[in-house]
């Protein structure tokens, strides 16, 4: 795939529920055709950027995208209590090791997993757990 995947790449993209990037129009809207779910990335998407960061050398930004990948079939609420939890002071250990767990057999995300118990290892020696 080419960057910017919406140039080159327009027939490709589909929404986490399949709809074809065309399909996503502000009449398809006002006309209630177009759910919220509709217009969220794919795990194909993001891992098609991260290919393309690959491409481009940056390893990095390949790890970012996989990591939104395996949250696309997490719930929002969810990913807004992971951000809450994930702020210095915020939290113990075991709420984070639990988190982490939770993501792991849960959702299957291992890749977030991993950096939740990171996360934990750092936030520990910094001493910014509760």
């Amino acid at each position: 795939m080419q960057y910017p995947l919406g140039e080159h790449e327009k027939e490709h993209i589909t929404s986490k529920t399949g709809k074809a990037l065309d399909d996503i129009t502000l009449d398809a809207v006002i006309t209630n055709q177009i759910a919220p779910d509709d217009i969220k990335i794919s795990k194909d998407m993001l891992l098609a950027q991260g290919q393309i960061a690959k491409q481009a050398g940056n390893d990095p930004m390949k790890k970012n995208f996989e990591r939104a990948a395996e949250l696309v079939d997490v719930p929002d609420e969810i990913i807004l209590k992971m951000y809450d939890k994930l702020r210095p002071n915020r939290s113990t250990k075991l709420e984070l090791v639990m988190m982490a767990q939770e993501l792991l057999e849960k959702y299957h995300a291992t890749n977030c997993a991993r950096l939740v118990m990171e996360a934990v290892e750092i936030y520990e020696k910094r001493g910014i757990l509760l």
